[in-house]
């Protein structure tokens, strides 16, 4: 990512700042921080101001806040709040925004157990997360990049797979292909789950073994330069039954219904409905237990949801998941799931891998 794109990420905050009626706000969030400074350490804390930003860090960061920021950095000794309050009571600022979903309790009291007398914190809900759902042309370059590598890592460890196989062993497997291919780590706990198991939504792989008969869920993520992907396959070890097939063929055509109705000026709330109507003319409405998507960047899981009740208005840049499912118990469960990005016109569906029931 240049540099400068953070410089203007801050800078569209910062422009906001008076309009908020804040002085300046306290960006805790590790992913807002390395949104709008491109730092990539644990600990840090951004203050940002109408002409200024201070990243404050700790020793262990020196180096490493030098290489990957271009705004000021505060090394601190100790704890970070202390010179944070300095540097708001040298300022004399007044009104400061801080993010209470993404702060703890203990770190907010100490904020205002050190607040200068004529000073306040507000809390500001969702704002940096708010930026972060348009993906910048770089972003969405990073996003590919990781679906691609994580489509890569599918196709060459599910020729491994065999009746036999644990769970696990194919979960990691997975995980070691991503890795060798460049991704810094899944970009959540990979999901494989196979039989009846795979009616669990999040299943955590086990021990249990694959086997003949049994359909297979494989929900997958590479983080890669700090960038999310996230897919759902299916396979199925023996010959489908027609229940299996016809299962199959409904979340397929609800994914696809879900994913035609991607375009901007759409509610996400549009998008649920068109995979969701799919089900239920199959009868499988009760089946589909969880939203149709979500966005992804720097969190797996980030704003818009894809959901019945969710009214954001999609725009051109937006990345999101469709991934439509049904879940029986003792039958199993088939999720299709691609990383698609808004276009001005549709949506592009950067996920390469073919959506076909993978018989093996």
């Amino acid at each position: 990512m240049a540099d400068n794109e953070f410089e203007r990420r801050r800078q569209t905050v910062a422009a906001q700042l008076a309009e908020r009626k804040l002085d300046g706000f306290l960006v805790s969030f590790s992913p807002n921080l390395r949104y709008l400074t491109g730092f990539t350490g644990s600990n840090g804390n951004l203050l940002l101001l109408p002409g200024e930003a201070i990243l404050f860090t700790d020793p262990r960061y020196q180096i490493q806040a030098a290489q990957e920021v271009t705004c000021s950095v505060h090394i601190s000794k100790g704890p970070l709040v202390p010179d944070i309050m300095a540097a708001v009571a040298k300022r004399r600022l007044r009104r400061i925004g801080y993010e209470p979903a993404r702060m703890t309790c203990d770190t907010l009291d100490s904020l205002q157990g050190r607040l200068p007398m004529k000073s306040t914190l507000a809390p500001v809900n969702g704002w940096v997360e708010g930026l972060r759902m348009v993906k910048s042309a770089d972003e969405i370059g990073l996003i590919r990049r990781s679906v691609e590598t994580n489509s890569r890592a599918f196709e060459s460890a599910v020729t491994k797979v065999r009746p036999g196989m644990k769970e696990q062993d194919l979960a990691a497997e997975l995980e070691y292909r991503m890795r060798r291919l460049g991704a810094e780590k899944p970009s959540f706990e990979t999901i494989v789950a196979g039989g009846a198991r795979s009616a669990l939504p999040h299943a955590q792989p086990t021990a249990a073994r694959l086997a003949t008969g049994q359909l297979v869920v494989v929900d997958m993520g590479a983080l890669q330069d700090g960038y999310c992907s996230d897919m759902t396959r299916m396979l199925f070890l023996g010959t489908p039954t027609a229940k299996v097939k016809r299962a199959y063929r409904a979340v397929l055509e609800a994914q696809l219904a879900g994913v035609d109705a991607v375009r901007p000026g759409v509610s996400t709330a549009r998008v649920d409905a068109a995979a969701r109507n799919v089900l239920k003319a199959y009868g499988l409405a009760e089946a589909f237990v969880h939203s149709t998507g979500h966005g992804l960047g720097l969190e797996i899981h980030e704003p818009p949801r894809i959901g019945k009740k969710d009214k954001t208005k999609l725009a051109p840049g937006m990345a999101i998941t469709i991934e439509p499912g049904v879940y029986i118990e003792g039958f199993g469960g088939i999720r299709i799931e691609d990383t698609v990005v808004v276009t001005e016109t549709g949506c592009e569906i950067l996920t390469p891998t073919p959506k076909t029931l993978r018989i093996i």
